[in-house]
């Protein structure tokens, strides 16, 4: 996998847990060109081979923001062909993110606003701070979600408050972002990155294969009905059974020991 990028910063914070951050704090880490690339190109790397990476902690450079959306400094003076060739760009790197096999938390430290709420919810779930505001403003300036909001908020929120936000374009706090179903979690600014990081430990001490086969069963159940769902979720059950992971959580069990999971 790769580790230098130009607009995103990547640690090994625990053992097989990869923290991102997006790296463009003088603006807001707002998505231009160039972070889209880099965020695709990670999403892809972690899709083609995640290696010993377990979990990933997506969060934003700096206290003021997560990601403040589109850099519309940048798409200022655009042609419809430039900005249609970085939307392809963009709605690659989406796909991308939505087909990671490795759980991704967000760990929102500011603003989420357009595109960096899309983030938020492109992620399996997320923890934000108190001070924290959200928002889908784009149809404030001629467009609407092009990131995957209008089918990840709905499924987050409900269809109905899904339509207030994106059609009233209003920002929202932490707290209904919570009460409503957008964050897992809020916790204290100084906390916030201990926090994701201790659940994403307890995620990447458990069986690899069978956290990204779980992860995979848990997205399909939002795409059918329930008969297809739980066919499907037997599918890829059976597959954990010849696996050498359920030997050694089953071994480990009775010899009453933690087990060592090597994603096999």
């Amino acid at each position: 996998m790769r580790w230098n990028f130009e607009t995103l910063s990547l640690t090994l914070s625990e053992p097989h847990v990869l923290a991102a951050t997006l790296d463009r704090p003088q603006r807001a880490n707002a998505f231009n060109t160039q972070l889209a690339a880099d965020l695709r190109q990670l999403w892809t790397d972690l899709y083609h081979d995640p290696a010993d990476t377990r979990v990933v902690v997506l969060t934003g450079a700096g206290e003021r923001a997560f990601c403040a959306g589109a850099d519309l400094k940048e798409r200022d003076g655009m042609t419809v062909e430039d900005w249609k060739r970085q939307h392809a760009l963009i709605e690659q790197m989406v796909r991308a993110m939505l087909a990671c096999p490795v759980p991704i938390i967000a760990a929102v430290n500011g603003a989420a606003y357009a595109g960096g709420l899309e983030l938020v919810l492109a992620s399996d779930f997320a923890y934000a701070v108190p001070t924290a505001r959200f928002a889908f403003t784009e149809v404030a300036i001629g467009l609407m979600p092009g990131a995957a909001g209008t089918q990840t908020l709905p499924r987050a929120v409900g269809v109905r408050r899904a339509k207030e936000i994106i059609l009233a374009g209003k920002p929202f706090g932490a707290e209904d972002a919570l009460a409503w179903g957008v964050v897992n979690r809020v916790v204290d600014a100084p906390a916030l990155m201990d926090t994701a990081l201790e659940t994403a430990n307890a995620i990447a001490v458990n069986a690899p294969l069978a956290v990204r086969l779980a992860k995979k069963s848990l997205d399909v159940a939002t795409q059918t009905d329930l008969g297809t769902g739980y066919d499907f979720e037997i599918g890829v059950y059976n597959q954990l059974i010849p696996t050498e992971d359920r030997v050694e959580g089953i071994r480990a069990f009775n010899e009453k020991r933690k087990p060592v999971f090597r994603g096999q």
